[in-house]
């Protein structure tokens, strides 16, 4: 009997916190605060199926990794909860879903759907090839903003671009922060990352500097839009947000890198989105 319930956990239904509020975000600055409704549903839907075809996709092919990593063997597929085929079937499913959605939503979106894709598609395979793997996680999560402004707009302007930087390159720092600790395991296993080309040490000052630029794209989108300051509110509790988890990890210290440190991310998104809606209110 297929378990909706290892389907979830397979593809981390919670991350959703990562992508979805910024995807938000562009449908609220592409609609001056104030989009309709049915335009957020289906983007939510858009994304939500996506993103789960995407991690589907992504456990699918690390699955010999994964089974060799202890702290996976929570993962539904790791422990057998959920076949190959299941999967395969699980991520057509969602694929049609997706499409549909898109179906919704401007005309020219179904036309750039293939573009946003890609991210998604080649980033499985990319540890495999390049040490910036983490960029390519990151440029496929940036497309959640890029949906959500062409979605409700049907144009693509340069606010947007400088948002979706930001949020590439905020996702790319972080998973490279949280990837380090598997550097060992990547090295033996032939696999690349940051953390394998330049050390943790490296991996986690290019994580700097990427977090101090994605932080200045923020702040520029707020500059561009011309947002209230209710909207740098925001972007200053991100700032707080990733300094605190610098802070609090090092390149040889991950005791403090858990699930509860990777999901304190997701402050950045809600907050920026929140302070960006209420913005146009207050």
């Amino acid at each position: 009997m297929i378990s909706i319930k290892a389907h979830i956990n397979n593809v981390a239904l919670h991350h959703t916190i990562f992508d979805l509020p910024f995807a938000f975000m562009g449908a609220v600055l592409a609609a001056g605060g104030h989009p309709r409704l049915i335009d957020l549903f289906w983007i939510a839907m858009a994304i939500t199926t996506g993103r789960a075809a995407a991690m589907a996709i992504d456990n699918l092919v690390d699955l010999k990794y994964d089974k060799q990593q202890p702290r996976m063997a929570y993962r539904a597929m790791v422990a057998g909860r959920i076949s190959k085929r299941e999967a395969l079937v699980f991520i057509v499913i969602c694929l049609v879903l997706m499409v549909l959605s898109v179906l919704q939503l401007q005309p020219i979106c179904i036309y750039l759907l293939p573009v946003a894709a890609i991210p998604f598609i080649i980033y499985p395979f990319m540890k495999r090839v390049t040490g910036w793997v983490h960029m390519f996680l990151g440029l496929a999560i940036a497309m959640a903003p890029a949906g959500g402004w062409v979605g409700v707009s049907g144009t693509i302007t340069a606010p947007l671009i400088v948002l979706c930087l930001a949020v590439a390159l905020w996702i790319g720092a972080f998973d490279a922060m949280y990837g380090a600790q598997d550097e060992e395991f990547d090295r033996s296993q032939g696999l690349h990352s940051l953390a394998v080309s330049y050390g943790a040490a490296g991996a986690f000052r290019i994580a700097v500097a990427a977090h101090i630029i994605c932080i200045a794209c923020f702040a520029a989108v707020g500059f561009m839009m011309h947002l209230s300051a209710l909207y740098f509110v925001g972007v200053f509790i991100a700032a707080a947000t990733l300094c605190y988890q610098h802070r609090i990890v090092s390149p040889t210290d991950f005791s403090r890198v858990t699930q509860r440190y990777f999901m304190r991310n997701g402050i950045v998104s809600v907050a920026i989105f929140a302070c960006t809606w209420l913005s146009f209110y207050i």
